[in-house]
């Protein structure tokens, strides 16, 4: 009787390799898709910053002496909505006025995707 060696993989070895193929592929797209959903959020908290920013710049570049309390509006920023609640607070020095912006995506309900502090000055007169 002949008793020659074959060369290749046995289907054992096959499955086995597929089975550690497959693992990696699934854990290699959860990771994509995890990147993904970060940069979206990180996107969507970015535009926050800058419906906050703006709303701090409008203030002080409009000369504004806003009394305390509590505002609310909306604004646009990329093509999306953007709520925005704005509360002044009064400061130990009286020619200065601490203003907290928090902004609120279409999606977030109450969350706030941005917050910013920031002070105004009273115009000089």
């Amino acid at each position: 009787m002949n008793t020659r060696r074959q060369r290749g993989f046995t289907l054992l070895e096959t499955l086995v390799a597929l089975a550690i193929l497959a693992i990696a592929l699934t854990a290699a797209f959860r990771a994509l898709g995890v990147t993904a959903q970060s940069a979206a959020e990180l996107r969507e908290r970015m535009l926050g910053d800058w419906v906050a920013e703006n709303r701090l710049s409008e203030l002080r570049a409009t000369a504004a002496w806003p009394s305390p309390g509590v505002s609310e509006g909306s604004a646009e920023q990329a093509g999306r909505s953007y709520r925005w609640r704005e509360e002044v607070k009064p400061t130990p020095n009286p020619l200065f006025r601490r203003v907290d912006v928090s902004v609120f995506g279409p999606d977030s309900g109450e969350h706030a995707i941005s917050r910013l502090s920031g002070y105004v000055a009273r115009p000089l007169q």
